[in-house]
């Protein structure tokens, strides 16, 4: 008898889904609620706040299970199970970080980092790229800290060094770099998976990156893909399996995710 295997997407959104000046999705849109509507399950998994996600879910006129702040939380399973909790957080909240950062820190190098929310509005609109509303819910952080490092790569590597003691951690965007805890979205991914399965025994992963960021969780599923990213390359040991594409976001991301459901078919 033939195996079926329930499809989950983990997708990171910023350079991935969406495009990475527009914040667009049109041209891919249709495809994504076709994909839905043949009973494969995409979850954001990214960097963005809970009131960035439900925009994009509003956006696309849909409700999707969603990995918000990189890995600090995961909302929607009850959309997976009415028995599963709405909630898990698995991270402590921004407060009780930045406290920690600052008791632990030498001020040599806190002084080179240049925190998000303290930046005027001009400055963090060129930081995030974003206005307005889109700006106002790029700011609503509950568990991670967006700063600009303006150290050496030394600098660096001592200040987390530091901050690993306290299981601080810093997490590279596209953009900036964010104070967490210690979260990824590749043990967030791993959670969701675990509950999903409670119910479901056949399962396949697909994740979708294009960044420093999104490595862990390439690394844990079982069809990887990276979306073209002119800023980034894979400089490391290669991931295993790795589906690419040579176009941007988001047409890229419809490209890696038919390449690996291809994949998925022939298995």
């Amino acid at each position: 008898m033939e195996k079926v295997f329930k499809v989950l997407i983990f997708t990171d959104l910023d350079g991935s889904l969406l495009h990475r000046d527009t914040f667009k999705f049109d041209e891919i849109k249709d495809y994504l609620k076709l994909l839905i509507s043949k009973g494969i399950f995409i979850i954001p998994c990214t960097s963005k706040t809970e009131r960035e996600i439900l925009e994009f879910n509003h956006e696309l006129g849909l409700n999707l299970p969603f990995i918000c702040e990189n890995g600090a939380a995961i909302s929607g399973l009850e959309l997976l199970n009415i028995d599963l909790p709405k909630e898990l957080i698995l991270s402590r909240e921004k407060d009780d970080l930045l406290n920690i950062f600052k008791n632990k820190v030498p001020i040599n190098l806190q002084n080179k980092c240049k925190w998000v929310f303290e930046m005027d509005k001009k400055k963090q609109s060129l930081v995030f790229g974003l206005e307005d509303k889109k700006l106002k819910m790029a700011l609503n952080r509950k568990y991670t800290i967006p700063f600009i490092f303006e150290g050496t790569k030394n600098d660096r590597n001592e200040l987390s060094r530091i901050i690993k003691k306290d299981n601080l951690y810093l997490q590279e965007g596209g953009r900036v770099i964010n104070l967490t805890d210690r979260v990824s979205k590749a043990k967030a991914l791993r959670i969701f998976v675990r509950f999903f399965k409670k119910n479901n025994k056949n399962v396949k992963t697909i994740a979708v990156g294009d960044n420093y960021n999104d490595l862990d969780m390439l690394k844990t599923t079982d069809f990887p893909c990276l979306v073209f990213n002119d800023k980034f390359t894979l400089d490391e040991i290669p991931i295993d399996n790795l589906i690419t594409t040579n176009k941007p976001s988001p047409e890229g991301w419809a490209d890696v995710i038919k390449m690996a459901l291809v994949k998925i078919d022939k298995n």
